[in-house]
């Protein structure tokens, strides 16, 4: 299926490693230029998947003034935006034991720059007709324990979600969200070591997922991005679209 993102420029923040990385990489095999936001440097094995077209731009997203110089340093290198992937974050396991200025620094690395890149994006999607795609957790969904400000981050991404199909509605500019469960990260990677038997707690884990008993990987939530970014998804707007092997809804005592 051809997606037409060929030459489509789209910004993916967090895009050095995990989730962004596959975004990243599935962009770049469609043809179209990703545009890297982050904090560290993608490493090599993702460098040799972006072929020569492609920009990585350094940046603390919780800085507000780096997140315009990011979106103006995209525009300028390549004279558009077509897509915007708020990607970044952090589950840090914040619950009551943290301070309201703990829990508010939290939502700056989980959720206000969503809010900033969209908006310094706003003038180029708004001539590309555009779309956003914003990465959720289920976390939001179900709970977790101990990750409170987490999960009020990605509860506001979604409402944000909504919010944004409808303002921007009359621009084309789609917006929809992506919900992952239990994706097979790097980051999920270290979490689990945090356990004295970190295999154990892994099975655990996944037999709970209904599908297949086993982690999502980051190909298959880069892949529903690309759609979602792609004409192929030019009538859906506001959706929320769990990428989770049936965790979130059905039930996980299912053998």
């Amino acid at each position: 299926m051809n997606l037409g993102l060929a030459g489509k420029v789209v910004i993916v923040t967090g895009g050095s490693s995990g989730i962004g990385a596959a975004i990243a990489a599935g962009l770049a095999r469609e043809g179209a230029v990703p545009a890297i936001v982050s904090r560290e440097p993608p490493r090599p094995e993702l460098v040799a998947q972006l072929g020569t077209d492609w920009l990585f731009h350094p940046c603390e997203l919780a800085e507000d003034d780096a997140v315009v110089a990011a979106v103006d340093a995209v525009a300028a290198r390549f004279g558009r935006i077509d897509g915007l992937v708020n990607n970044a974050g952090l589950n840090d396991n914040l619950g009551f034991e943290a301070t309201p200025a703990q829990f508010r620094a939290s939502l700056d690395i989980n959720l206000v720059h969503y809010f900033g890149m969209a908006r310094a994006a706003l003038p180029h999607l708004r001539a590309a007709q555009g779309a956003i795609v914003n990465i959720g957790s289920k976390t939001s969904i179900t709970g977790q324990g101990h990750t409170g400000a987490y999960a009020a981050a990605k509860g506001a991404v979604l409402a944000l979600t909504r919010e944004w199909a409808v303002a921007l509605r009359g621009d084309g500019i789609r917006v929809n969200a992506i919900v992952p469960a239990e994706v097979e990260t790097p980051a999920y990677a270290e979490w689990l070591k945090s356990f004295d038997d970190p295999a154990s707690r892994r099975e655990e884990i996944e037999r709970r997922v209904p599908f297949g008993h086993r982690f999502t990987t980051p190909e298959e939530i880069a892949d529903t991005a690309l759609f979602l970014l792609s004409e192929r998804a030019s009538h859906t707007t506001g959706q929320w679209l769990f990428v989770d092997g049936g965790y979130t809804h059905l039930d996980r005592a299912i053998e």
